[in-house]
């Protein structure tokens, strides 16, 4: 149970129901049987948190605990996307692939601990961000962010 209610300090109401749901779609990553028991479930994830709620958080995706979610409108998370502990998420922000020049797609982002994101945010392709990152809104992150920076931007660039 706790595994299910690891964000629910970190949340207000809309986020700590698309957070609980997640949560427990996010079992099938955990285990096989799960995994095939849990498709329906799945599938009733994708049509309340997704197209109902408007927050695209793949089921699938790798969510460190206590992840925050303010106001939850307009969010896009892609699947293969890893996102440390204690990671706040705001609307309008997209992390995700993007498509190389032949083609086929980049790895998705990856975000340390303790990592604040603003809003209308775009974190595109195979990128790393540190620890103790602040993501200033309307930023567009294309290239790794080292760990304890305030980056802001399109491109985004590291303050001081």
């Amino acid at each position: 149970m706790s595994f299910i209610l690891q964000d629910w300090k970190s949340n207000t109401t809309k986020g700590r129901i698309v957070l609980v749901f997640f949560r427990l779609a996010n079992l099938g990553t955990r285990n096989k049987f799960y995994k095939i028991i849990g498709l329906p479930y799945r599938i009733f994830y994708t049509i309340l948190v997704e197209w109902i709620l408007g927050v695209e958080l793949q089921w699938n995706t790798k969510v460190g605990k206590g992840l925050m979610l303010h106001h939850g409108q307009a969010l896009v998370v892609h699947g293969a996307t890893i996102l440390g502990a204690n990671c706040s998420l705001r609307q309008s922000t997209t992390i995700g692939r993007k498509e190389l020049p032949d083609g086929s797609f980049s790895t998705s982002p990856v975000i340390g601990d303790n990592v604040d994101i603003g809003s209308n945010v775009c974190i595109i392709g195979a990128v790393k961000i540190g620890n103790n990152v602040k993501i200033g809104s309307g930023s567009v992150v294309i290239k790794d962010i080292p760990s304890n920076s305030v980056v802001v931007g399109n491109p985004a660039r590291i303050l001081g």
